[in-house]
């Protein structure tokens, strides 16, 4: 796979560039970016290693659905691991880097764990190493406490900072007659209406920008529709949340968000939090979240360079 920026369209702003570190690399990127997207740009292929065999992964969606592009953000005390670089917003000073590898992305020593993977296959039952021959003879787990600490290493995870969290959050709660999960045209359409008939609503999107799918259509009538659509809503008194996951709808439609406030700030005031949970408790939730594209089923799918259709299309 190579990728190279298109000189003109999408989503970003071309007049000002932002730098950012990856994995002790300095590269370039615009506003607008999420750091997939200016690691594509940036030329990188590998961004990451597979669970258990250490295969490299690269890109292969544009939002949260991604699998294979799973990175740590920050150092020391700010260490963030197990982040999607398709959802992470670029930043002034981003510092990232791949997880899963040693001592590098591109020249793994784990990969070696792909030579047996016949030996290994999904769902295979790790404990059959405790008391294996000649270590333990079918007795004791002292040697299995041993390698059982390398076989968590290996399952790709990245590591927390074991320092005190540095950032503060919040709690906070909500009330509204409609709440809207989503943000595309179904969910504009219908927190426009819904705000029309006299009802209290809040509309909640997880990305940084409103419009869901209407953000894939580079013909201009889409742009121009989703612009209408955003000021009408806002002209009907609806309450807009981006960069706010809803996680869970529970008993008595009660609704668990995630605000990430501060997350795409390079030096956020001391004053916010990092992120605000919601508890919010409507009359009517409407989920208009879409649809997920399901990944075709052949030999070597994971590997870099092989995207799904709407990550090509986004």
């Amino acid at each position: 796979m190579s990728a190279r920026r298109l000189s003109d369209g999408g989503r970003i702003d071309r007049t000002k560039t932002l730098s950012f570190d990856w994995d002790g690399n300095k590269l370039k990127g615009y506003p607008g970016d999420t750091l997939a997207s200016a690691l594509m740009a940036g030329g990188q292929r590998i961004i990451g290693r597979s669970f258990k065999y250490h295969r490299p992964r690269g890109i292969m969606s544009a939002g949260v659905e991604e699998s294979g592009a799973i990175v740590t953000l920050g150092d020391g005390a700010w260490r963030d691991p197990n982040v999607k670089a398709t959802t992470q917003e670029l930043y002034e000073g981003l510092v990232a880097r791949g997880q899963n590898a040693w001592p590098n992305l591109h020249f793994d020593i784990g990969e070696v764990a792909n030579i047996f993977s016949r030996f290994l296959p999904a769902g295979f039952y790790y404990k059959t190493f405790m008391g294996i021959p000649p270590f333990e003879w079918g007795s004791g787990t002292g040697w299995w406490m041993r390698y059982e600490k390398l076989i968590r290493r290996a399952a790709g995870m990245g590591t927390a900072s074991r320092a005190p969290d540095p950032d503060t959050y919040e709690h906070a709660h909500a009330f509204c007659d409609v709440l809207v999960v989503g943000s595309g045209p179904a969910g504009l359409s219908a927190a426009l209406v819904a705000a029309q008939s006299g009802l209290e609503v809040i509309l909640v999107e997880q990305d940084f920008e409103f419009g869901g799918d209407f953000l894939n259509r580079a013909n201009p009538e889409s742009e121009t529709k989703r612009i209408e659509l955003l000021g009408a809503i806002q002209m009907a008194g609806v309450r807009t949340m981006s960069r706010t996951t809803a996680f869970g709808l529970y008993e008595n439609s009660v609704a668990g968000l995630i605000e990430r406030v501060t997350d795409h700030l390079a030096n956020p005031p001391h004053y916010l939090p990092r992120q605000r949970f919601w508890t919010v408790r409507s009359k009517q939730t409407v989920l208009a979240t879409g649809a997920l594209e399901r990944h075709f089923a052949f030999g070597n799918n994971d590997r870099p360079g092989i995207m799904s259709a709407n990550a090509g299309r986004a």
